[in-house]
């Protein structure tokens, strides 16, 4: 296809794979920072409580005191025992406070997806969408399509991962802000894709809603979250990140054609 030149960038699990996927937008960034800045404190905390362990062992025991001393409290080290772990929370808050706030930061999206799960795929609606022109003349305001998973049978060079390839992916331009709207017409779902850093439930008669602004071209790849059923491990999501000028294209082609592809 004639987007696959586009497309360098492939987002999925690896095998044996230990650390985070490369972030795609700056929510997962803000994610990937704060989970190594919370890792910095914790191995300094760690290592600070088993060395004083080791010396409480090594310089207190049995045989090097034989006779117990006399407990006399230490004013000081009870302030600084008691402040600084406090310090160290409030170095803890101030990120995370800063994330939190950022994932509920709202904004006016130049598009709107809309999410519906199913037993056992994903449906797709797009509206809002900015990249339209002449709307009515095509007596129709949005795309709307399923998507299921492919089966092993169907796998192709162009679609490897098994369990994860759908037949209909999801197109969405980069440097735009998108609202994504989630909701399940049956049992619990969620939707995540973790190069997004997004896991959106999605509760039946309750409409979730979410930001993304997606930074590079690439495809995300993505799974139900949720314990849905007996086909749980059967709903993937993939996305395609596509420039501005390539998602016009794709999305007249679509209204003027009448479907999507991939």
């Amino acid at each position: 296809m004639f987007l696959t030149k586009y497309l360098t960038v492939c987002d999925a699990p690896e095998n044996w794979q230990l650390g985070l996927q490369d972030p795609a937008t700056p929510t997962a960034e803000g994610m990937a920072f704060f989970h190594d800045y919370l890792n910095s404190y914790m191995i300094i905390i760690g290592t600070s409580v088993f060395f004083l362990l080791y010396n409480v062992y090594i310089f207190y025991n049995k045989q090097t005191n034989l006779k117990v001393n006399e407990f006399t409290h230490d004013s000081l080290l009870e302030i600084v025992w008691t402040i600084l772990p406090a310090f160290i929370l409030l170095l803890l808050a101030i990120p995370s406070f800063t994330l939190l706030y950022s994932l509920d930061d709202s904004f006016n999206p130049t598009l709107t997806l809309k999410v519906v799960g199913h037993q056992w795929y994903w449906s797709y609606e797009y509206s809002d969408d900015f990249f339209l022109i002449d709307i009515e003349s095509l007596n129709r305001n949005e795309i709307a399509y399923d998507s299921y998973m492919l089966s092993s049978n169907d796998l192709t060079d162009k679609n490897p991962f098994r369990l994860l390839e759908v037949d209909n992916v999801v197109f969405l331009p980069i440097l735009t802000h998108i609202r994504l709207l989630v909701t399940a017409s049956d049992v619990l779902h969620s939707w995540a894709i973790p190069a997004f850093g997004i896991k959106v439930d999605a509760c039946p008669g309750r409409l979730s809603q979410t930001s993304l602004y997606i930074k590079r071209p690439g495809i995300y790849y993505g799974q139900c979250s949720e314990i849905c059923g007996i086909n749980h491990g059967f709903m993937p999501i993939v996305v395609r990140g596509l420039t501005p000028e390539n998602y016009f294209f794709w999305n007249s082609f679509c209204l003027f054609e009448g479907h999507s592809f991939n």
